[in-house]
């Protein structure tokens, strides 16, 4: 009789305290769990590097002449009476150049946002640093596969996409990288 209630109650419990097999999909037996809910944390690993250039020359020219003489005389004896030359050049050469670079090197931890309905995830996440009164904040917002995320839940910022990478910096240093108001006014008006 003892057995059969202790079966009866395996039984039950089993039932009542039952697994998700869909909640354990993401485990794997060999390796650390992954992160895939809303507000797992990620590390992003940010190693961003850009380069730009352009060149452009112009080279135009015009050149017009105008003239006319006016001779004149009688038998053996010829004189020029009047002489016009109208002369007129117009020439321009112009070239520009513009060339940029940036890179960025960090790692920021990052929280899911939402997951999408592929399964896809969207990772926020923020950093902000002073040192010596001058503030850098970096911010990172995109969209990353699961399958793209390694075993330690770090990414690399070039698997995420539709990213948006923005550091923004105050501070003394950054002030004085910026015009002055009466700079930016004159600018304003021109």
């Amino acid at each position: 009789m003892i057995k059969k209630v202790l079966i009866a109650a395996l039984v039950l419990s089993s039932a009542v305290f039952a697994q998700d097999m869909r909640q354990n999909s993401f485990s794997s037996l060999f390796s650390d769990l992954k992160a895939n809910r809303i507000g797992d944390a990620i590390t992003i690993i940010v190693v961003e590097s850009s380069q730009a250039s352009n060149n452009a020359e112009t080279s135009t020219g015009r050149t017009s002449d105008l003239g006319f003489d006016i001779a004149g005389g009688s038998g053996a004896s010829s004189a020029t009476i009047g002489s016009a030359n109208i002369g007129s050049k117009n020439s321009f050469q112009g070239s520009g150049t513009t060339k940029q670079s940036g890179m960025i090197k960090t790692k920021i931890s990052a929280t899911i946002d939402s997951v999408l309905e592929n399964g896809n995830l969207y990772l926020r996440g923020n950093k902000k640093i002073t040192i010596n009164g001058e503030e850098q904040t970096i911010s990172i917002k995109g969209i990353v596969r699961t399958s793209d995320i390694n075993s330690d839940n770090s990414v690399y910022s070039y698997n995420i996409s539709e990213a948006v990478i923005q550091m923004t910096g105050k501070g003394l240093i950054g002030d004085s990288q910026e015009p002055g108001w009466l700079t930016k006014f004159f600018h304003w008006i021109f």
